[in-house]
């Protein structure tokens, strides 16, 4: 792997970017739904969840992560929401490249959803959303000793605790439905944007935790229990 040198934008201009689309957001939405004269409180209560879909990405594969978000309910149609997690991968290639790569390490993400349906207090939601993310993580990567091609020498390759980090950006359109009572089930697709990265000496990881894979697909999935309380 070549080293290349880190990618990185200035924190000031990340947050000036990620607060224009947020007003852009809440603009657009205002302007298809007027925040209506009821008598329907400000503040409407407040949401855990968790996502499964993560959880049995880690259950079944070598990578996945944990994640569960805290969401604030404001007239059943803004939802300021922080979303944590933790993001594990164990890969082992044993007979390509014989590369092993290691990481875990926490992972945040803040942002609103906007409700856009018209009857927005009947429970069920239909909303689009933005994200900032960010994790800060640690890499192990090793193979087997092999022969240069250049030098013609036996070479080795073992690198610990590199560390590395990542910010992005999420837009997302979801689903929010009613079960019974404080139960909520919900989806969401979500489109990924890296803003700024730091891949060390690594040239360019192969996993980043809430991220995912480098080289899969920008667009990800959830798949969330909630508890309105």
């Amino acid at each position: 792997m070549t080293h290349r040198q880190p990618i990185s934008i200035s924190p000031s201009r990340i947050v000036v970017s990620l607060l224009l689309m947020l007003c852009s957001l809440t603009a657009g939405a205002q302007g298809i739904l007027k925040l209506q004269r009821d008598s329907i409180p400000l503040f409407r209560g407040f949401a855990l969840s968790f996502d499964l879909v993560g959880a049995a990405q880690k259950m079944l594969s070598d990578h996945g992560q944990y994640e569960g978000a805290f969401r604030l309910n404001l007239h059943d149609q803004f939802f300021p929401i922080v979303e944590v997690g933790y993001g594990y991968a164990s890969h082992e290639d044993d007979e390509v490249t014989t590369i092993s790569y290691h990481t875990s390490a926490p992972y945040f993400r803040a942002g609103i959803d906007v409700n856009v349906m018209k009857k927005k207090h009947t429970g069920n939601r239909v909303y689009v959303g933005l994200r900032a993310a960010h994790t800060s993580y640690k890499v192990d990567v090793s193979a087997q000793s092999f022969i240069d091609p250049t030098w013609k020498r036996t070479t080795t390759y073992d690198i610990k605790d590199e560390t590395c980090s990542q910010t992005w950006a999420e837009f997302l359109f979801g689903i929010d439905a009613k079960v019974f009572g404080p139960l909520h089930l919900g989806w969401s697709a979500r489109y990924k944007m890296r803003l700024a990265h730091d891949d060390g000496l690594m040239g360019k990881t192969w996993y980043v935790p809430g991220y995912g894979m480098q080289d899969g697909s920008a667009m990800g999935v959830t798949f969330n229990v909630i508890i309105d309380i």
